[in-house]
């Protein structure tokens, strides 16, 4: 842990001086309180870091929430073992693919039973918030049960005791962007009529009082309601794929839910703040988190230890060392395929910038997290899916 000033906190071993700069701008807004904590994976993000936990008093800055509002992970531990599943991995992963629409702009035709139902849930809550989804968003209902692309992904996994669980990463896919793109906007057209200049348009903000705040902060919860309704969709479809592939039933034996772009309101150094942990999970006490490194690297089941300089935060993932381009001109399908060696996969060159490589080292993020989280289980991948 490192203390780089009064209003900045960092866990990050490996940081660039550019992703340290633009958390410093981001804690040095008056607002802020009492500072900012920097996730072991933190690196550059749209106005504010990714991986970094920004407490505010009276104000929000919705960029800093991110575009992929509610995005966060699930798990399923399984009864099975690993050595109890069949050869014909490649015929789960094609399953799980026909399953579940994959890639951007890829949606459901159709509402499944369940879907139909989170739908007509999810609808209620926006009715009660005020407004209708389908403003940003006409197919948004098709979207539910859907993965995206990007990091995003499902996975089956076996942990330290040959326990299977299922595993996947997603968020409020085309409508939670929409949204958020919206209020960016609408917070950088209030910093122009009140003549507020900022270290960067992207650090705009709504203030607390004004409607313009509170219709982001209704919008913002059922984004968020909806990424999590997206999730179990998307793994009731996947324990479903399961069954079928392996020839029985599963059994829940655990379900692990938790976001990783969100705003909260917690108390924090005897103040109550707006919470906004972007690319960071909740690690108090005793709550129980997802850690996933990279698409060939192992993922992690923890629990919080609630540490207060850090929020009662926890990086959310191993984070990017080389961005999207970079990673393409830097790495080929050949060392794609030897990084996912073992594991069974969609072998397209689709996903050179998602290679292990392009993030940081897993076990160095976990090392630098050792004060936020007790690691309670270690995943290995047997089968990825990802979107194009």
């Amino acid at each position: 842990m490192q203390r780089v000033n009064e209003r900045l906190i960092n866990w990050a071993s490996i940081i660039e001086p550019a992703t340290l700069a633009q958390a410093e701008a981001t804690a040095s807004l008056p607002f802020v309180y009492p500072h900012l904590a920097l996730m072991p994976d933190a690196h550059l993000g749209k106005g504010a870091t990714v991986g970094s936990v920004i407490p505010t008093l009276g104000a929000i800055i919705p960029a800093a929430v991110g575009v992929d509002i509610g995005c966060g992970m699930a798990a399923v531990r399984t009864q099975y073992h690993r050595d109890e599943l069949g050869p014909d991995l490649a015929g789960l992963r094609t399953s799980i693919e026909r399953a579940v629409p994959l890639s951007a702009g890829q949606y459901n035709t159709v509402l499944t039973d369940t879907a139909a139902k989170r739908v007509q849930e999810l609808t209620v809550v926006a009715e009660r918030a005020g407004f209708d989804p389908g403003r940003y968003a006409g197919n948004w209902a098709l979207q539910l049960g859907s993965l995206g692309s990007g990091n995003h992904f499902i996975e089956v996994t076996a942990d330290e005791t040959g326990a299977v669980w299922l595993f996947l990463h997603s968020g409020s896919r085309g409508v939670g962007n929409k949204l958020a793109q919206h209020h960016i906007r609408v917070a950088q057209e209030a910093m122009t009529r009140w003549w507020i200049r900022l270290p960067d348009p992207d650090l705009a903000y709504l203030a607390e009082g004004t409607d313009e705040f509170w219709a982001y902060i209704r919008q913002l919860r059922w984004a968020q309601d909806f990424a999590l309704a997206n999730r179990d969709e998307m793994m009731d479809r996947v324990v479903d794929c399961f069954a079928q592939w392996q020839g029985g039933p599963v059994r829940e034996l655990e379900r692990v839910q938790c976001h990783h772009n969100y705003t909260a309101r917690e108390k924090h150094f005897g103040k109550e703040v707006w919470l906004s942990r972007k690319g960071a999970i909740n690690a108090a006490a005793g709550v129980p988190g997802l850690i996933p490194g990279s698409m060939g690297d192992a993922s992690y089941v923890v629990v919080g230890k609630g540490n207060p300089l850090a929020l009662d935060s926890s990086p959310h993932g191993a984070g990017r060392n080389y961005s999207r381009s970079k990673a393409r001109k830097t790495f080929t399908r050949d060392q794609l395929r030897e990084a996912m060696a073992g594991i069974e996969y969609r072998d397209t060159d689709a996903f050179i910038d998602e290679i292990p490589q392009a993030y940081k080292p897993i076990d160095v993020v976990m090392r630098d997290a050792e004060d936020l989280v007790e690691v309670r289980h270690t995943l290995r991948q047997l089968v990825n899916v990802k979107g194009d």
